[in-house]
């Protein structure tokens, strides 16, 4: 989770148009009708802010299904289309796979897992708002692979056993220090022949993931988002 950045579009430029001459103004209406008054109520309350977000699944069984899910400060969930990239990346089909997800947030990476197969998908997140809310979608899902898990990520990740993730998912906040301690936990308990998901502020090159023993395999930068897919660098 970590803050979004708001792009600014450049306005069209051009003179305005003179008004004709002898053309008086339009006098406003004084006498607004109620009918009117509730359509600009109405279309005002549209265009607000939704109390909760909502993210979409892309694919497998629970293709183009859409979820709400609690806003929180800093939440960032993953746009569509890098996730869109990251299970072409894989290949789409993620039958019988063991994955976890260190940093929840909306679950939208865990839940995308499990759509396309995983046989197994933990979801860690340390917020009590959204570990209520990815309980709830896991029900409205029925999906029993999903195991939620209040909690620390990192701490999770270093639990599990050896080798024995075929995929870690690690979007942490982009403000944290959290980084380093993640990849070296991840490296340790994905398999051999496993990735691990990386989001990032910056690119992380081979020679800053060379202590923990990774490789980037696929790398994609999405607006101020670097998109990294990770792994285990082969000896020799």
């Amino acid at each position: 989770m970590s803050r979004s950045s708001l792009r600014l579009e450049t306005l069209p430029g051009g003179r305005l148009a003179r008004p004709a001459r002898n053309v008086p103004a339009a006098e406003p209406d004084a006498k607004e009708s109620k009918a009117a008054k509730a359509a600009k109520s109405s279309a005002r309350k549209d265009a607000a802010p939704q109390a909760a977000g909502e993210i979409r699944i892309i694919g497998g069984q629970w293709k183009r299904t859409r979820l709400s899910v609690a806003q929180r400060p800093g939440l960032r969930p993953t746009p569509d289309r890098v996730r869109e990239t990251l299970f072409n990346w894989l290949g789409q089909d993620l039958t019988g796979w063991h994955c976890l997800d260190a940093f929840a947030g909306t679950g939208a990476l865990g839940l995308e897992a499990a759509s396309r197969g995983a046989a197994a998908v933990q979801l860690v997140e340390n917020d009590a708002t959204l570990v209520a809310q990815l309980h709830k979608l896991q029900a409205r899902l029925a999906a029993t692979a999903v195991h939620v898990q209040r909690g620390d990520g990192i701490a999770a990740l270093r639990q599990a056993a050896p080798a024995s993730l075929h995929l870690v998912l690690l979007d942490p906040p982009f403000d944290s220090a959290w980084f380093e301690p993640a990849l070296q936990a991840a490296a340790k308990a994905v398999a051999a022949d496993g990735f691990v998901y990386l989001e990032a502020p910056q690119a992380w090159t081979d020679e800053a993931l060379a202590p923990f023993g990774l490789v980037v395999h696929r790398h994609l930068k999405a607006g101020a988002v670097h998109a990294h897919l990770l792994q285990r660098r082969v000896a020799g």
